[in-house]
């Protein structure tokens, strides 16, 4: 049996994941990011509501906005509700931003969300991630790579 792979981050509860992402880019650096959320956003997060599935970030005025990500009302919201679409504001030291705005601008990587969740603290996070695009010859390759690795090891296992 493999030995598991230890945590980057410390994820209590995962609320959305963007499970396409690691097939459709070719994941650089990885990072951590709070959100600046209302009251019923979180709310709403918290009964496991969210989708991050065609969402990115942006780079703008030196602060990173998390565009695209679909947050449903909270049913109990009444009027203090929120838009569902609205861009969110991702809370990153100014040395991350920095990185990340010179990767997107110079080597024309993605700033790609890759799940939500709610950390030990019970804050909701972002795990960011510097990402280059891959193209279907690269995809092909990967399902290759894969599934070669797969076989590789019932190969190994059936005879060790």
């Amino acid at each position: 049996m493999s030995r598991p792979r230890p945590q980057l981050f410390d994820k209590k509860k995962t609320v959305a994941e963007n499970r396409r992402a690691r097939f459709d880019y070719e994941i650089d650096t990885v990072y951590e990011a709070g959100i600046a959320l209302t009251g019923t956003e979180v709310k709403s997060l918290r009964f496991g509501e969210g989708s991050i599935t065609e969402s990115y970030a942006d780079v703008r005025d030196g602060q990173v906005w998390l565009i695209n990500s679909n947050i449903p009302e909270f049913s109990h919201g009444n009027r203090f509700n929120h838009e569902p679409r609205r861009p969110r504001k991702l809370l990153l030291h100014e040395r991350e931003i920095n990185k990340m705005h010179g990767a997107v601008a110079r080597d024309g990587m993605t700033l790609i969300a890759l799940s939500v969740y709610f950390n030990g603290k019970g804050r909701a996070k972002v795990e960011l991630a510097l990402a280059k695009g891959r193209k279907n010859h690269d995809k092909r390759e990967h399902i290759k790579e894969r599934d070669w690795k797969r076989e590789q090891g019932r190969l190994l296992r059936d005879r060790g």
